[in-house]
């Protein structure tokens, strides 16, 4: 399902982060994407220094439609 992941560890570089309109604020669970890279960059947003995961444009899209789908109970 999640192709092209990769784990990087510079985000210095990277602009554009955004949480989900869904995101509950105060639960910090939220994962923040960022917009306007070839790759998907994705991180933790209480810990933006750490390392982050990389995903192809399909591997996102594939990701999102499998959560949506309710593939990931809570």
């Amino acid at each position: 399902m999640v192709s092209g992941r990769r784990s990087a560890t510079d985000t210095s570089t990277l602009t554009g982060w955004f949480k989900s309109s869904y995101s509950g604020g105060d639960q910090g669970e939220c994962l923040e994407v960022a917009r306007g890279h070839a790759a998907v960059p994705v991180h933790d947003s209480k810990n933006p220094a750490d390392p982050l995961l990389t995903f192809s444009p399909q591997g996102w899209s594939g990701f999102i439609t499998a959560a949506k789908g309710g593939a990931f109970p809570a």
